[in-house]
């Protein structure tokens, strides 16, 4: 279509601007309009040019600044006014980032896409953290889900943890007590190892280690806040060098 600009898709990592592509840094200090959610960081934003528009969608919990379908419209109206649309998202835009839907309406209005990678959540978080999702003395599975989505307790989660077998939760902080509940209900040990990592690859970063069953209280009594994920399995004892059962009296908190 004639005149109509681009609408970038553009993974901003899990916040650190060294994790970005060097595709994402080219668009963004060439960027006229960005259009991102509350998980960028301010020192990604800072780098596009003073001049650029900025346009926040951010989600927080039960508070949506806009619904997803105003957001795909408001990416599709600038579009069509010529402009390129930097849509810049927390983590990679493919991976719980709702960038598929985003994509598809794009396309059916006929406005060019292009998605720009970036460094998942999970993956940032762990290399921040150290922890190896695979390892083979301990994993060779790595299962990535939701916690804050629709019929989280419907769901079968059987078998997406245990031995051999790393789990990922994106958006677990909310939940933590149903998350918990009903991995052991699936038939998960409740002295399984985890770790929560906070604000992954920022400097207020946080690991924080523990087992399932004690899960909520970590939560609870250490304040976590999102952004934060859940990792679940052998792998998160690792580092620590300590065995199941020595972790079972323990919670260890790292402050990076």
């Amino acid at each position: 279509m004639e005149n109509t600009g681009t609408i970038y898709l553009v993974g901003a990592g899990p916040g650190d601007p060294d994790l970005l592509t060097l595709r994402a840094a080219r668009l963004l200090e060439n960027a006229e309009l960005v259009v991102h959610d509350g998980l960028v960081s301010r020192e990604i934003l800072a780098m596009a040019p003073t001049s650029a528009e900025f346009i926040s969608v951010a989600k927080q919990r039960a508070r949506h600044t806009l619904p997803q379908d105003d957001i795909n419209a408001l990416l599709i109206r600038e579009a069509k006014k010529g402009r390129d649309v930097i849509r810049l998202k927390g983590g990679d835009p493919l991976v719980f980032g709702r960038g598929g839907e985003e994509a598809e309406d794009a396309r059916a209005a006929g406005v060019p896409v292009e998605i720009v990678p970036g460094i998942s959540a999970a993956n940032g978080a762990a290399a921040a953290a150290q922890i190896a999702l695979t390892h083979r003395d301990a994993s060779s599975i790595v299962s990535f889900v939701a916690g804050q989505c629709k019929g989280l307790s419907d769901q079968d989660w059987s078998g997406l943890a245990g031995k051999g077998r790393t789990l990922v939760i994106y958006m677990g902080v909310k939940t933590a007590p149903q998350i918990a509940e009903k991995l052991m209900e699936d038939g998960l040990a409740p002295d399984v190892p985890v770790a929560i990592i906070e604000n992954a690859a920022r400097p207020e970063m946080r690991v924080v280690r523990g087992l399932l069953a004690g899960l909520p209280d970590l939560v609870t009594s250490l304040q976590i806040k999102s952004p934060a994920l859940i990792v679940i399995g052998d792998v998160t004892a690792r580092q620590t060098g300590l065995d199941d059962r020595t972790l079972a009296a323990l919670t260890i908190e790292e402050t990076q």
